[in-house]
């Protein structure tokens, strides 16, 4: 009997490797947010850069437990960007790690080189330097020996938020900071996923119910169809147009209100679409890509209040006017002639309610203020600011320059001028954000300092940051370096330009009993 040849046993088929399940399609990205992605360009890194000084030293273990546990719960952080025809969307990014986004370094230094200098070009450098595309928009740099504590850079994209809500979301992370529930996901039809339309037009409802209100209060004209207790007739002696007697039974000054608005939007249209150039000061100019960064030592805020109060004017009215007159004396001790000469600043205007400050996303709106940085006289100076900033508070500017950006990032890269040109207009972004008046723990350690810097697009050169934080006002420059190599000279300006003033209010006659 033949041997027979035992089958041949066939390994199993090998099944063929499958792609990995696509990923949700993800959530589209709001306009508003689209267009700070859209302005980011090699000169301008539209991300806000911030620094917190901790005493004593934290570990970096301890910094990615904190940033896991807390800051991990914000789903924009662990989202990237995809850039697409329909629009950017956020994904979840499935090659997050958190040690790409948390990282220590050495803080480099040159010989002779003081520490905070080395400190100042490390944060400056950091300014100019793009986060990875293709994860998500936001680094953290830990210096974890610096002069007895640890200095914390942090670095987030401004398509994540504004500063304001950035603000918000550090405060949550530290030891006790309160997480609000939803803060981990906003619900669908909620403030990260309204349309631009809705985001534009709430705040038309509130700005204009305020400005009719003062407008009606000051003319002492009749409301909602009652007459008026006053009975005082407007500035000019003449009673305003429409608003002669009561208005229409059942209109209930509807008919008033959609004029008002009417004639407050073409003006304020037209105030923004004719807005002429700066004056042609060395700080105006096509940026490069290298950057510098300056800080000083801050002021009192109480000294700030006092000053406000005995001049009767508001705080930022006095901090601008301090800005102003330190970048007037800077340009004065470089041998320009400032006389006449007016710089416009385009000043942030916050567009939500401060109990939805943290919540992500950018909600705000600007004003273009103009700075009088050819007076010298403080006093003079800090009333020109005073005045404008009144004017600008009682318009619509910042709604429809939020209208204004918003539509700008439906549209393609290519079609950004639309926002390039409004940026054109200004000399520097200056922004002024309210912080905590307490000081803050993070990792057991204390927050000394807290500063951040606003990013400038366009041929926008300066960028001025104004933070209150434990009682201090910190005062922070971000400019070019080819505009300004020495903004530090700005910052040392800022704090003599507040002593004067601070002088005048203390020479001022007490009242009875004060």
């Amino acid at each position: 009997m033949k041997n027979r040849r035992a089958p041949d046993i066939a390994d199993p088929p090998v099944p063929p490797l499958l792609p990995p399940p696509p990923l949700p399609p993800g959530e589209p990205m709001a306009a508003m947010d689209a267009a700070w992605l859209r302005l980011d360009t090699p000169t301008s890194r539209m991300v806000i850069v911030s620094l917190l000084m901790l005493r004593p030293s934290i570990t970096l273990a301890a910094l990615r437990a904190q940033v896991e546990a807390r800051l991990l719960r914000h789903d924009r952080f662990r989202q990237r960007v995809v850039d697409e025809a329909p629009g950017p969307r956020w994904e979840e990014d499935p090659a997050f790690d958190l040690g790409r986004h948390v990282q220590a370094e050495t803080l480099p230094r040159r010989r002779a080189q003081s520490l905070e200098a080395a400190l100042k070009a490390r944060v400056a450098d950091l300014a100019a330097e793009p986060l990875d595309p293709a994860h998500p928009l936001w680094a953290m740099h830990l210096v974890e020996a610096y002069d007895g504590g640890s200095a914390l850079i942090v670095r987030v994209h401004h398509c994540i938020a504004d500063g304001l809500a950035l603000i918000a979301v550090i405060l949550s992370i530290t030891d006790g900071g309160a997480l609000p529930v939803s803060a981990a996901r906003v619900p669908p039809g909620g403030a990260e996923g309204e349309g631009w339309t809705d985001a534009f037009l709430k705040p038309i409802s509130d700005w204009t119910v305020r400005a009719l209100q003062d407008r009606a209060s000051r003319a002492g004209q009749p409301q909602g169809g009652k007459g008026s207790k006053d009975g005082k007739a407007s500035k000019d002696g003449k009673a305003s147009k429409g608003s002669k007697g009561a208005p229409p039974a059942g209109d209930d000054g509807s008919a008033a209100a959609a004029e008002f608005l009417s004639a407050q939007m073409a003006s304020d249209i037209a105030a923004l679409a004719i807005v002429e150039d700066d004056s042609p000061t060395r700080l105006k100019g096509r940026p490069g890509r290298t950057k510098r960064v300056a800080w000083g030592h801050g002021v009192p805020l109480d000294a700030v209040q006092a000053v406000g109060k005995s001049l009767g004017v508001s705080v930022n009215d006095v901090l601008m006017s301090c800005v102003a007159g330190a970048i007037g004396a800077y340009l004065r001790a470089h041998g320009d002639d400032t006389r006449g000469q007016e710089i416009r600043a385009m000043v942030p205007v916050n567009l939500r309610p401060m109990e939805d400050a943290w919540q992500l996303g950018n909600r705000f709106g600007v004003v273009p203020l103009v700075l009088p940085i050819g007076l010298s006289n403080p006093v003079q100076r800090l009333y020109a600011v005073h005045s404008r900033m009144k004017a600008l508070k009682s318009s619509l500017q910042p709604v429809l320059a939020f209208g204004l950006m918003a539509a700008a990032g439906l549209l393609r890269p290519e079609q950004q001028r639309l926002l390039n040109d409004f940026q054109r207009k200004a000399t520097a972004v200056m922004t002024n954000v309210p912080g905590p008046s307490a000081p803050l723990q993070f990792c057991g350690a204390q927050v000394e300092r807290v500063m951040f810097w606003v990013p400038q697009s366009g041929d926008v050169g300066v960028g001025v940051s104004l933070l209150t934080y434990a009682g201090q006002v910190q005062f922070g420059l971000l400019t070019d370096a080819g505009l300004c190599p020495d903004p530090q000279a700005i910052v040392d300006a800022f704090e003599p330009e507040f002593q004067q003033l601070l002088t005048l209010a203390l020479m001022l006659p007490w009242e009875a009993g004060a």
